[in-house]
């Protein structure tokens, strides 16, 4: 009989499939049988019919039970493919584990891997359990741990791709898309290059730059202290100040004997003038942002004060019972005060010549660093202010005199929430808007604080306890009911003082009017952005 090339896979599946209906055997096992018997059915016939179904295997030295086929078609051997796959999942590979067949590309069945592995080793396969969970989270753009220090086990899931600063359910606030701290109205570059300015010694290299001169015998960095321009190393090396080359020690207030400097090194006093410049620079900005920092850090001690006012006010008989102005007034400064240290290491980067060189010319540069510097200054003059009447013994003072108090800190808090949103306005539009070679994306301003992530709902629980509450009260349930049943999970879900802040939801219509940030405490809706994922223990 003639098999011609396309034929041939006939010819084959037809012998595949009289194995396969004989001892009812999936495909790859019986191909492996008549691979044994060098594709003779009528052998492997007379084996089974003189020796059974066992010794079949047996001979062929590869019991059918021993093996496993991928989805790619690939089959070994159950102690190569267990082996393989605890090597991958050492090695961190387990969100794609691949065939382990020359040039197959082909990613292996989860379940199969979870078989074998789990018979030989119960650790590897836990590690490969909880590798395929935290792939939602690391191969995930849209969900990110939480960075807090020590590990709260949260992470944040968004919604959307904008740009955003999040707060996780342990109160720790990062942005989203660098997860370092919150920093805006500095962008990620920016506030990346500032925290390395101010970790590394860049800044002392500065000064040294500015001020010494190395030594060209031992190297080490000299300063000048005299009008001289013959300098002497601790090491007993002499050199000359204005170019670094090795002298004697012979010298008058003129020449130095055996030395001439040639022509002066217009490009050395340049660098060293600039190097000065950039290193008062950085203090002037540094400073600034250190001085608001540490107000921000001992600001933060007077929520406990504040609390202490508000208990002695409520004590007292008194016309009104609601003191929220006093703790918005205390969450605007908090949120002012960081916007305005962090504006400073944005100021300078905006306005230097690091990132921005070839973005302004030099007169453009100077009107937008006036410009928003004004703006900066108004800040910070009405943020101090607010701190003042906040630290103000208010708690002491008749009822008038209270309602004084209250109208000047809700004013104030109006007029810092109104600058803040000028300043990012200004930044978002005038400055990193203008650029047109670079790209710098900030945070929005929000004027309540950044958004609180809820608490995930297992939507498994939601549906049996819609359907348990729809069949109680013989209907199929509204809208408004599932809503409801959000709500209860999600408040269910929370710590005591996520509830807490939500039932302070019934001051809202005075926590907007005074700019308040507890209202975003009190959503639970489905229109929420952020999540709460908090990971099970056990797989």
């Amino acid at each position: 009989m003639v098999i011609r090339r396309d034929s041939l896979r006939v010819a084959q599946t037809e012998d595949l499939h009289r194995i396969m209906d004989l001892l009812s055997l999936k495909e790859h096992h019986a191909r492996t049988l008549l691979i044994h018997y060098r594709w003779d059915v009528e052998k492997i016939l007379a084996v089974l019919v003189e020796k059974g179904n066992e010794q079949l295997y047996v001979e062929a030295e590869h019991p059918a039970n021993k093996f496993t086929t991928m989805d790619c078609g690939h089959y070994f051997c159950n102690d190569c493919w267990t082996e393989h796959f605890i090597v991958r999942i050492n090695e961190g590979e387990s969100r794609r584990v691949r065939c382990m067949a020359h040039k197959c590309n082909a990613i292996c069945d989860d379940g199969k891997i979870r078989n074998l592995v789990s018979k030989r080793d119960s650790a590897a396969a836990e590690k490969f359990d909880r590798f395929l969970l935290e792939s939602y989270i690391e191969d995930n753009k849209r969900v990110k741990w939480c960075p807090s220090v020590p590990h709260c086990g949260n992470a944040i899931r968004v919604e959307e791709d904008d740009y955003f600063e999040v707060e996780c359910a342990c109160g720790h606030q990062f942005c989203f898309g660098c997860s370092s701290e919150a920093h805006s109205p500095c962008s990620c570059l920016m506030w990346e290059l500032w925290m390395k300015k101010c970790q590394d010694e860049s800044e002392t290299v500065n000064w040294i730059t500015s001020h010494t001169k190395p030594c060209p015998k031992c190297h080490k960095p000299v300063e000048k202290n005299g009008g001289c321009n013959l300098v002497v190393c601790v090491c007993g090396q002499a050199f000359c100040w204005l170019c670094g080359g090795a002298t004697g020690r012979e010298h008058t207030w003129s020449t130095i004997a055996g030395h001439s400097c040639g022509r002066f090194k217009e490009d050395d006093l340049k660098k060293a003038k600039h190097a000065k410049l950039e290193w008062w620079r950085y203090i002037h900005y540094h400073n600034r942002y250190k001085a608001h920092t540490d107000s921000y850090k001992l600001e933060a001690k007077l929520e406990e004060t504040i609390k202490e006012k508000i208990s002695s006010l409520e004590d007292r008989d008194t016309t009104s019972k609601d003191f929220s102005w006093v703790t918005n007034g205390l969450y605007r400064l908090f949120r002012s005060r960081r916007i305005l240290s962090y504006s400073y290491p944005f100021a300078y980067y905006m306005f230097g010549n690091e990132l921005f060189r070839n973005e302004m010319t030099k007169e453009d540069r100077e009107i937008k660093k006036n410009l928003f510097e004004d703006q900066q200054q108004q800040l910070e003059a009405n943020i101090e202010k607010l701190s003042m009447c906040l630290e103000e013994p208010f708690h002491t003072l008749d009822d008038d005199k209270v309602l004084e108090t209250r109208m000047r800190i809700i004013t104030m808090m109006t007029i810092v929430d109104n600058l803040c949103r000028k300043m990012y306005e200004c930044i978002e539009g005038d400055l990193l808007g203008s650029l047109q070679h670079t790209i710098h994306i900030i945070a929005p301003y929000r004027s309540k604080g950044l958004e609180k992530a809820s608490e995930i709902t297992d939507w498994r629980n939601h549906s049996y306890t819609r359907e348990r509450n729809s069949s109680s009260n013989g209907v199929k349930g509204s809208d408004e009911s599932s809503t409801d049943l959000v709500l209860n999970q999600t408040e269910s879900g929370c710590s005591s003082r996520k509830r807490a802040r939500a039932e302070s939801s019934s001051f809202s219509l005075n926590q907007v009017e005074s700019g308040c940030s507890s209202s975003k405490h009190a959503t639970a809706d489905f229109e929420d952005r952020f999540f709460d994922l908090n990971l099970p223990a056990d797989v």
